[in-house]
């Protein structure tokens, strides 16, 4: 375990992180990029457990994912009946993120912002505005954007249709599709690329 996670995450979790993982009756998969969630938990039709992590993470993504999901598999074993993200689930997230919060494991540029975030996490990180921020710095570059960081009323591409980008709606942009008309709601944290044809 420890030597094919050791490329997905901070080197100097790699012990904290096989401790927690050997405690906890799980399978690990490692999959390509989704572009709905970095990760998840279920119970597979075999009755095992299983925690799913995109590959395309960087260290810090990909560690805060796991253990976003190792917190569901916790809040599982010892609740049964709970919400997905709720009280429970906030708890063992924020109890099993604690040995992590630490400068030697998370850079100065995400810390204050992933503290932030725990205070009370939501079912994605992506909707902490500048914790994705402040993650996406230590991501190789890419074409895509933020949907927020892009300008009012321009046309953008996602999932190969092209939208144009309008009014927010708290955490929402109304974004119309130019080939149908309709409109959209997309996450402000959802990723796109600017529409760059004449």
């Amino acid at each position: 375990m420890q030597k094919s996670l050791k490329k997905y995450i901070p080197e100097t979790s790699v012990s904290l992180v096989n401790e927690l993982l050997n405690k906890y009756p799980h399978q690990l998969k490692i999959v390509n990029k989704r572009a709905t969630k970095h990760g998840d938990f279920r119970l597979t039709k075999d009755r095992e457990y299983q925690i799913t992590v995109n590959n395309n993470l960087n260290p810090y993504q990909f560690l805060l994912t796991l253990i976003h999901e190792v917190a569901h598999l916790v809040t599982h074993l010892n609740e049964r009946r709970v919400q997905p993200h709720g009280k429970e689930w906030k708890q063992n997230f924020q109890h099993l993120m604690l040995p992590f919060l630490h400068p030697e494991i998370y850079p100065k540029e995400i810390l204050p912002h992933l503290a932030k975030y725990l205070k009370n996490p939501k079912a994605s990180t992506d909707s902490d505005v500048k914790l994705a921020l402040a993650m996406k710095l230590f991501s190789e570059k890419t074409d895509t954007n933020f949907i927020f960081e892009i300008p009012f009323d321009s046309k953008f591409v996602f999932k190969n249709r092209i939208f144009r980008k309008g009014n927010k709606r708290r955490t929402r942009f109304e974004c119309i599709e130019l080939k149908t008309k309709k409109l959209y709601l997309f996450n402000q944290n959802t990723e796109v690329e600017l529409e760059t044809s004449k």
